[in-house]
């Protein structure tokens, strides 16, 4: 009698269906992780764009931009900042949406929007002003942790 050597079609269905399985859990798990991950990446630039503007505004006593600063030493003449005025962040994952970035004399506020992969996102709009200087915050309360 000869040993038959191989798999049956149920062994077969049941190892396709335990990887379906796993594939059903990991999946959906590894994309809501990557888009954590890119939440993160936005906090950080909103958060560098905040500490520039800091900087810009203790260089040149406004948020706004402008071509010269005032006389920040009472030297009787008027500096530029030192390294120009902070540029927004850009990102294939957010964007800052009309109206998304503004400043004056006395405030700014950058708002960025989820786009490409990142849309939908159930964590909305990331604002960071010069209210908020701890930590940018964002549309929905629980992802501010």
């Amino acid at each position: 009698m000869r040993v038959q050597r191989g798999f049956t079609l149920i062994e077969l269905m049941i190892v396709v269906m335990v990887i379906a399985i796993l594939a059903a859990i990991a999946i959906p798990n590894y994309l809501e992780q990557s888009k954590k991950g890119r939440r993160a990446d936005a906090v950080r630039a909103v958060g560098e764009y905040q500490l520039e503007m800091e900087r810009w505004r203790a260089e040149c006593y406004t948020y706004a931009e402008v071509n010269t600063c005032k006389d920040t030493d009472g030297d009787g003449t008027v500096e530029t900042g030192e390294r120009g005025y902070p540029s927004a962040p850009t990102s294939s994952f957010y964007s800052i949406p009309s109206g998304g970035l503004t400043a004056s004399e006395t405030a700014y506020s950058i708002t960025l929007q989820p786009s490409g992969k990142q849309a939908g996102d159930r964590c909305g709009n990331l604002v960071g002003n010069n209210t908020n200087k701890q930590k940018p915050a964002w549309s929905v309360a629980s992802c501010n942790q």
